[in-house]
């Protein structure tokens, strides 16, 4: 809850184990006193007297880095979250304190300045530990450049020492997990594409450098954006750190007209003690109870078409895999790319969202009525925001895509960006989709994004405007249809976010499906995400991608982690492996209450020979274990898996071989799956308490 001290300008926000404690110092600057362990109010309070005395100050300010809401001007030289230029060229804001509104979890603090109409409100939103904070500038007089406006500045205490863990990738190897000693200076994470991207992801974790998975003190945030973002960690010379992120990049500014108001972005922060494992169940937890828009779902097994026929779809085509794939247990049949206009290849037919009348003469009905009959959802893969230049869309309005005048339209994926900010392209975007789920009956949307922005400028009305309409777009498009769920896609793990997934049901992690790869992709994916949102699919061997040959169970197991799918040519599988494959899946569902909403611990990192993980029931009675072996080396047996949070006085009987374990022989001897005895061995393991 939220305490407020009158007398001392105090604010204590606390949580179940954690507080953020404010004071307004005599400048009006909010001074972060504590983020850390709970304190009641009157121990909050006591941290006053640890300020520094009044007297001797140094040219720098001693207390740069301890400020909540850091602006530009007087004695800051570093790095400041909100930046502004007036009409006449000033940059600095002064700052002053009008005032706070305050409810039992949220609280606002309200600025203004000294001098130019500019109000400045501070929002801040308890979610148990998490606190959701954001920004709302609102100009009353000539228009005002922002440079930057940070949703949050978090500022660490001094610890003794600081490491940075963040994710860092490419297309087809996202969200692979990094942490190194944090230098001095400015460290800044970012996309400057327009979308979340593959590069980096809009969060950050910092421990004292000895937290690990199950031990120590971790501050972590992340930012609920989907557009371009920037994350600065700040560590001074004085051995100050601070966390400020928020949308936007550099040269990118906003402008902001007389009576306009600019709302920043949610970024949430979180203390957590227990380790990264600690932190991460906290996110996920998070997510589950305040994010996602159907968090008790039970996410369905999915098959995906994309790499059994490619662009060569028919009717008779799709039905003979949605026949197959419902015999192995599939509950959702999504047709992806091809399905559309004149979509033979990649270089045509984006932007016309209509049934090819060459592939499907009488619409989408007869493939939707099949599906259903076998009892599978109907999903359909669309990219909305692109368009070809050789499609009826673009030859109508060629001026819609983002572009520069006197500049080249540079192609990507032979495909062009709509912008989104234009009222008449939004408008067109959600009739469009509207009118194709009022006519079929379509139940799941795979809504991708494959094209970073280009020749966009430095106009915030684009920047912005796109995220915004976006989201609009979803918003009402699930209004409308509240049936169908949307999963985001963006070439593979390109825009997941905490903003996306208030809108969507899952995201598609990577297009690299190979299981090996994705044992380090997913495990990144998980210091912030939950196996809940993390689609991950099984795909034919030799790999697509990587051309690797890895066993079928390895390929199960490792998808079986996350949203199981399938995404292999199922005409071509033998009747071994089509058969293999109902039972993993079978086996799949049995545990997929446990992996989609049960509580994660990462056992044994993929980084060695051995790696594991486990999800464990909200009341404890049940545990599935998935372990993989990447290469048996030197003949040597494989070592005890320890389990984590189960109780010692209990037993647990393996629902596959009957066999019952002692809760604390699990605890400190371990696991010991039958695993196969080459490479890419896998097993799971479903305990059930007794």
């Amino acid at each position: 809850m939220i305490h407020h001290d009158s007398e001392h300008r105090l604010w204590v926000l606390s949580g179940p184990s954690s507080s953020y404690v404010l004071h307004l110092d005599e400048a009006d600057r909010p001074r972060v006193l504590h983020w850390g362990p709970r304190l009641t109010p009157e121990q909050a309070a006591s941290l006053l007297l640890r300020l520094p005395r009044p007297g001797f100050r140094p040219v720098e300010d001693p207390l740069e880095g301890s400020f909540d809401l850091v602006a530009t001007g007087g004695l800051c030289y570093g790095q400041a979250g909100l930046q502004v230029r007036f009409a006449d060229g000033t940059r600095d804001l002064e700052l002053v304190f009008t005032g706070q509104r305050r409810t039992d979890r949220e609280l606002v603090l309200a600025y203004a300045d000294r001098h130019y109409p500019l109000a400045v409100e501070c929002h801040y939103r308890l979610y148990g530990d998490v606190i959701e904070r954001h920004l709302v500038l609102c100009n009353e007089g000539e228009p005002v450049t922002v440079v930057r406006a940070d949703s949050a500045t978090w500022v660490l205490p001094r610890l003794d020492g600081y490491r940075l863990s963040s994710v860092r990738g490419q297309w087809g190897a996202e969200t692979r997990l990094h942490r190194a000693e944090l230098p001095y200076g400015e460290t800044v994470l970012t996309s400057r594409r327009g979308v979340t991207s593959h590069q980096a992801n809009p969060w950050a974790m910092v421990d004292d450098g000895t937290a690990g998975e199950e031990h120590g003190a971790v501050y972590s945030c992340a930012l609920a954006w989907s557009g371009s973002w920037r994350l600065t960690a700040q560590r001074l010379p004085t051995e100050r750190v601070t966390l400020s992120a928020g949308a936007g990049h550099d040269p990118v500014t906003w402008e902001l007209g007389t009576g306009e108001e600019l709302v920043t972005p949610v970024c949430a922060g979180l203390y957590t003690e227990g380790g990264f494992g600690a932190a991460s169940r906290a996110w996920h937890d998070h997510q589950l109870r305040h994010v996602l828009p159907h968090p008790g779902e039970i996410r369905p097994v999915l098959y995906n078409s994309w790499e059994a026929t490619g662009f060569d779809v028919s009717l008779d085509g799709q039905i003979r895999l949605a026949e197959s794939a419902a015999r192995m247990g599939v509950e959702l049949f999504v047709v992806d790319d091809g399905w559309f206009g004149a979509r033979t290849h990649d270089a045509a037919g984006l932007g016309d969202w209509y049934p090819s009348p060459h592939r499907f003469p009488d619409g989408l009905g007869p493939l939707i009525d099949r599906v259903h009959e076998l009892g599978m959802r109907f999903g359909l893969w669309v990219e909305p925001e692109m368009v070809n230049p050789d499609s009826d869309l673009y030859r109508a309005h060629p001026d819609w895509v983002i572009h520069r005048p006197h500049r080249t339209r540079t192609e990507h994926r032979n495909q062009l960006v709509l912008d989104l900010s234009r009222p008449e392209v939004g408008d067109w975007l959600y009739r469009t989709l509207d009118e194709l789920l009022s006519k079929n009956a379509i139940d799941f949307l795979k809504w991708d994004m494959n094209r970073p922005f280009t020749e966009a400028g430095p106009d915030d009305r684009l920047w912005l405007g796109h995220v915004h309409t976006l989201y609009d777009v979803l918003d009402r498009l699930r209004a409308a249809h509240p049936h169908v769920r949307i999963e985001s896609c963006s070439s593979g793990g390109g825009r997941v976010d905490l903003g996306i997934l208030r809108r969507t049901d899952q995201v598609w992690t990577s297009d690299n499906t190979d299981a090996l790869d994705r044992l380090d992709i997913q495990h990144g994916f998980s210091q912030l995400y939950p196996a809940r949102v993390m689609g991950a699919w099984v795909t034919d061997s030799p790999n697509p991608y990587t051309g690797r040959e890895i066993p079928l169970d390895f390929r199960f197991h490792v998808a079986m982690a996350g949203v199981l799918a399938i995404g292999g040519a199922l005409t071509e599988w033998s009747r071994a492996d089509l058969d293999r494959a109902a039972e993993l899946v079978a086996d799949y569902k049995r545990i997929r209450p446990l992996v989609q909403h049960g509580r994660q611990y990462r056992l044994r990192p993929p980084d060695g020979e051995l790696s594991a993980v486990q999800y464990l029931a909200s009341d404890g009675r049940e545990a599935a274990v998935l372990v993989y072996r990447r290469a048996r080396r030197f003949g040597h047996a494989d070592p005890g898996i320890p389990l984590r949070a189960l109780d010692p006085d209990a037993r647990y009987r393996d629902t596959a071989t009957g066999e019952v374990h002692h809760g604390a022989v699990l605890l400190t001897h371990g696991l010991f799956p039958d695993l196969a005895p080459g490479d890419y061995a896998s097993a799971l393991v479903h305990l059930v308490r007794e």
